[in-house]
């Protein structure tokens, strides 16, 4: 029985070489691809009867994390393996939380693909080696995943990033508002909006979060 597959990926070159290295084996059939996750949404409504879809992360419209969550919610039934080239901590947590049952790096040679599509078919989980390893320290550390999930709720405007980091390093509010060209009390303001995203209520408190989830 042949596996119904459909590639989703912005990059035209990228997409030809997924092909390629599918094209070696006679059970895999793609379906269909598309361009971003938006135009995988529209496609999926239209012919979700696929097996497997391979998801690219880094796309515009609409990313490869918000359009898997999408499907998933939908077609629990597709699987979904992301191939891209960013492997760092982030993008393999969000991923793994949207329901990707998979996660290979780009450079994957044919067999490992074709070898990580069937495992995934058969209710395995696709996965590179060093993603495999970083999703273990990740599971490993809760740490790591609590920092990861409050930093994708806090969003600094650049110039509250550069209040933070001049407070960081024990700069007063007239001699951060010398340094940026600012008033004290727009400084004040712009560490009233940090405490308030950050939600903390001291100097010393902002200053241990934002160090935590990386954010100076």
């Amino acid at each position: 029985m042949k596996t119904k597959i459909a590639i989703v990926e912005d990059n035209s070159f990228l997409l030809r070489a997924v092909e390629e290295k599918l094209g070696f084996f006679n059970d895999i059939v793609i379906k269909w691809k598309a361009v971003n996750g938006k135009e995988c949404l529209e496609k999926i409504n239209e012919d979700h009867l696929i097996d497997l879809v391979l998801m690219d992360i880094e796309m515009p419209f609409l990313n490869g994390v918000d359009a898997t969550e999408k499907i998933k919610k939908k077609y629990p039934q597709i699987k979904i393996v992301i191939l891209t080239v960013f492997d760092n901590d982030e993008n393999i947590f969000n991923a793994i939380k949207a329901g990707a049952d998979g996660y290979l790096l780009k450079d994957v040679d044919p067999e490992n693909l074709y070898k990580g599509i069937i495992d995934t078919m058969n209710g395995g989980a696709a996965m590179t080696p060093s993603i495999a390893l970083r999703t273990l320290k990740l599971l490993r550390n809760p740490i790591d995943l609590k920092s990861i999930a409050e930093q994708e709720q806090v969003s600094l405007t650049n110039r509250e990033a550069e209040v933070l980091e001049q407070l960081s390093n024990g700069l007063s509010y007239t001699k951060i508002a010398d340094n940026l060209f600012l008033s004290p009390s727009t400084v004040r303001k712009h560490i009233e909006n940090i405490y308030a995203k950050l939600q903390v209520h001291s100097k010393l408190e902002a200053i241990q979060k934002a160090k935590r989830i990386n954010l100076i």
